[in-house]
């Protein structure tokens, strides 16, 4: 299937199960490391880290929120989206039912990384058990399957 098509299908599926708001996350990785930012304490879920992400616009697919998310914040350039690597849902800190659909992506240089919304970011191994939550923790163990298979 290619990508407009699976963009679709998972636009359409959300819409069918109420999804309020449509959120993108990026695996972006080097040397077996995957790019994790920190929330600012004072932010929902303040002080978690979490995979670059953010919402789509009204209108805008969710390939184009992917790029433009990983840009904003982190300030790396996409430049291939990759595998789809699941996706799960959340209330949103405005209260919002929320789905996140995350891809792996290819970016053009891993650094420098520039954060404008987190306070904080590492290159976690895949190796290790990473401090994010457990639906992060899903995507990133399908991430370690499709990178050994």
């Amino acid at each position: 299937m290619d990508l407009s098509s699976l963009l679709a299908d998972l636009t359409t599926e959300a819409e069918w199960d109420g999804v309020q708001q449509f959120v993108i996350g990026a695996v972006v990785q080097r040397d077996g490391r995957v790019l994790l930012l920190r929330r600012r304490e004072d932010d929902f879920m303040g002080g978690i880290f979490e995979l670059p992400s953010g919402k789509a616009e009204a209108g805008e697919t969710l390939d184009a929120a992917l790029v433009r998310e990983v840009a904003e914040e982190t300030g790396l350039e996409v430049t291939a989206i990759g595998d789809y690597l699941g996706s799960f849902d959340y209330v949103s800190g405005s209260g919002k039912r929320s789905r996140q659909f995350t891809f792996a992506v290819d970016v053009a240089a891993a650094e420098p990384v520039r954060l404008q919304e987190h306070d904080a970011h590492t290159w976690t191994p895949l190796t290790d058990d990473p401090p994010v939550t457990d639906a992060v923790k899903a995507v990133l163990s399908t991430y370690r399957q499709t990178q050994n298979g």
